[in-house]
């Protein structure tokens, strides 16, 4: 069952607005809405996040073991499809954006097999981009 999405809102503490701006709008390629000197909107792929310039520094991430990898906790991203994470992880690979778990396709020949990819911003708020070759089928598969 194919269900009709609405945008997310999500606020990050980021500890450089301009690293943030060159990040999220150069790297990753999404575009800025409102500002002010302490906080930038973006569009992250059809989702509002806000960055939020603060003094607090970023605790390393807890990691949780899925498919033999070190997935960092807390995370966030998107599912993307397939031809536009091949895009990103081009882009990124491109950029030589350093990461935590390199591109690969995740539970190979299992439900809920995706492609996925880790790595942090510059105020180490970990993202992964993930994509399935059948979305309605697969993202939610037991």
């Amino acid at each position: 069952m194919k269900t009709q999405l609405t945008p997310f809102h999500l606020a990050i503490s980021v500890n450089d607005l301009a690293e943030s701006r060159a990040f999220y709008g150069q790297i990753l390629g999404c575009s800025e809405g409102r500002s002010t000197d302490i906080w930038i909107d973006f569009n992250f792929f059809g989702h509002q996040l806000v960055c939020h310039k603060t003094d607090i520094e970023q605790k390393t991430a807890n990691h949780n073991p899925v498919d033999g990898k070190q997935v960092p906790v807390p995370h966030f991203g998107v599912v993307l499809e397939m031809s536009d994470w091949c895009e990103l992880r081009d882009k990124l690979l491109a950029a030589d954006i350093e990461f935590v778990i390199e591109p690969y396709i995740r539970f190979e020949g299992l439900a809920g097999e995706q492609a996925t990819m880790f790595f942090y911003d510059p105020s180490g708020n970990a993202l992964e981009f993930k994509a399935f070759k059948d979305i309605d089928g697969e993202l939610f598969k037991k």
